[in-house]
């Protein structure tokens, strides 16, 4: 994680335990093959508290690489928190 991701998910309360809880039982929901640098993913997961959270991430040079993680909006979100508003 970086410094950015780590003070953005502070912004919006969202912990490491968080992360890591969402990433180890989490369900791909979205590929980004072509991201630069690395092919990355949007998961679906929980928070510790069991609030679903979406967590972007990718591999590369051995690691995984957080790129944010965030609260999904009932806005921009169906009910299942894996289907995009207006995507239908």
């Amino acid at each position: 994680m970086t410094k950015h991701v780590y003070n953005r998910c502070r912004e919006r309360g969202i912990r490491y335990s968080d992360i890591k809880n969402a990433i180890l039982n989490s369900e791909i929901i979205e590929q980004y093959p072509d991201d630069f640098p690395y092919p990355s993913c949007l998961t679906l997961g929980a928070s510790i508290q069991g609030s679903f959270i979406h967590v972007v991430c990718g591999v590369g040079e051995g690691k995984l690489w957080i790129v944010t993680a965030y609260y999904p909006s009932p806005e921009k979100w169906e009910s299942d928190f894996k289907t995009r508003k207006g995507n239908n």
